[in-house]
């Protein structure tokens, strides 16, 4: 992989360069897996991936926020939000 950007269609090239599927199964295997993830995460499950991370979803509460140009408050939503956490090991390997 010589691409700075990994998208999708780098991520199938590679799959399918290192195992051996064919393109097709490379992106079905890929989109499987994000399917899994996407799937756990609406579920409001951790997804953790050894010597990779963990993603979780973490409610973020209402609060007041401020518009950095005009300085005027406003009332930002309760939501959920993604946050990945990084593996040691990965840390380390960087």
């Amino acid at each position: 992989m010589n691409s700075k950007v990994v998208t999708k269609a780098v991520t199938v090239n590679h799959i399918n360069e290192s195992i051996g599927l064919s393109k097709r199964e490379s992106k079905v295997f890929f989109e499987t897996m994000l399917d899994l993830v996407v799937g756990s995460l609406r579920k409001k499950n951790e997804v953790k991936i050894v010597n990779f991370g963990i993603f979780r979803v973490k409610n973020k509460n209402t609060r007041i926020g401020r518009n950095p140009k005009t300085k005027v408050e406003v009332m930002i939503s309760s939501r959920n939000v993604v946050t990945f956490k990084v593996s040691e090991f990965l840390h380390n390997s960087i």
